[in-house]
């Protein structure tokens, strides 16, 4: 390790950062995770719409009903 003028260590190069990149790393999980859980939940609705078309059934679009 290398020391400065008053004597005190300085941590070498590779450990300095090593906050930053678990910051970024742990970031860069949940956004994976958000994406994977968005494409579960836009599967379920392919699904289920395929199953209704493929029942024979019309009218197998959602209906959006706003609150009173």
């Amino acid at each position: 390790m290398a020391e400065n003028d008053e004597g005190k260590r300085e941590p070498p190069e590779d450990e300095s950062h090593r906050g930053v990149e678990n910051a970024v790393l742990l970031g860069f999980f949940v956004v994976l995770v958000a994406a994977g859980i968005w494409l579960l939940g836009t599967m379920a609705d392919v699904r289920k719409a395929q199953d209704c078309a493929g029942q024979g059934r019309r009218n197998c679009a959602t209906i959006d009903v706003p609150a009173r």
